[in-house]
This record gives structure tokens, sequence and C-alpha cells, in this order.
């Protein structure tokens, strides 16, 4: 258990609920699985709006093409740079806690958001584990629409499947949550 992370869920607990285990995802840039495909696409939508954009203004193209140009370019740099460092900044903010009644997910940078997971109600649990032991439980079906997008879920109105991201000793944790649901 991560002690650092416990006072953060305190507040949540009900009388005669304990925090089995807490945590939080890993810190920092993260380089997932579908970036194999996003950073290509978005290297190429990123340059040929740019070109585009570029090209635009030296032809002294109305002001709505160049507007609308610039759209574009914000949207490939947030594909290229923004989306990992969105990413990484809501990371920092996520907290896990395990009871034994439920999963508990706190999120959240300028809105706290929490999640309360019933063990008892839990059907799908998967987990996707790294040789260094680290990974994520995934809970719940998934979401078809996030096949390739973890790591933006900030992206207006994408919802995630619940999650444990990238947490450590996540067959440990794994293997915590069937404990606990077989017990009840």
């Amino acid at each position: 258990m991560d002690f650092n992370t416990s006072p953060e869920l305190q507040e949540y607990l009900d009388s005669n609920e304990k925090l089995i285990w807490t945590g939080q995802p890993k810190k920092g840039i993260v380089f997932r699985t579908a970036d194999i495909f996003l950073i290509p696409f978005s290297l190429l939508w990123c340059g040929f709006a740019i070109f585009w954009f570029t090209k635009t203004l030296a032809s002294g193209a109305p002001f709505f093409f160049i507007i609308f140009g610039l759209a574009f370019v914000i949207v490939g740099l947030i594909f290229v740079f923004g989306r990992f460092i969105i990413d990484a900044k809501q990371r920092e903010y996520i907290f896990y806690g395990l009871t034994n009644d439920r999963i508990i997910i706190k999120s959240g940078i300028y809105r706290k958001s929490i999640q309360s997971l019933n063990i008892r109600t839990l059907s799908d649990i998967e987990y996707d584990e790294k040789s260094d032991g680290s990974g994520t439980i995934n809970i719940g079906p998934k979401n078809p629409m996030m096949m390739w997008g973890n790591g933006m879920n900030w992206w207006p109105g994408v919802k995630a499947t619940p999650s444990l991201d990238l947490i450590q000793d996540v067959r440990k944790v794994y293997n915590k949550i069937l404990e606990i649901q077989k017990a009840k």
C-alpha cells in the first residue's frame, strides 16, 4: 500500500470500510501501444496543416481561411505534443483505492470526480501486465470507441472503461480484488 496516497481517499470511506491497497498511475510521459499508429498519423496531420496554413498566409487568403487553417494546426499540435502532456498531468491527480467493499477512483484537476465500484457486482475484470510487473486492470465491459484511445480520456465526449491504469504490482492487486470477491 502506498501510504502517501491513502490520505487522499480517507474522507470517502464509510465507517466500516478500511483501505486494503492504494496507488496511483505511473507518472510522466507514457507511450502506449496505440502510439505506433497515432504518432505517424499525427505527424502527417500536423505537417500538412502547417504546410496548408503557411501557404494560406503567404497567398493573402481571406481571414476565414486563415482561422480555418489555424484550427487544424492547433488540433495537430495537440495530437503531436499536447495529448502526452495532458495525459501526464491528469494522471498526477488520479488516486486508486481498494477497500473490503469497493474500488475507489478519485480523479480530476479542477473538478474532483469520485468513482465507486462495488466489488460484489463487478463481472468483467481483466488485466494487462508488462515484464516489470506494472500494468492496467480494466473493470467492466470495454468501450468499443476506446480501442485505440488509451491516454485520450480527456477528449470531449470520450468515456473510458473504469480502470486502474499503469499501476505497480498489477497482478497482486488483481488477485486481491478476486480474493475480496470470493470472500463475499
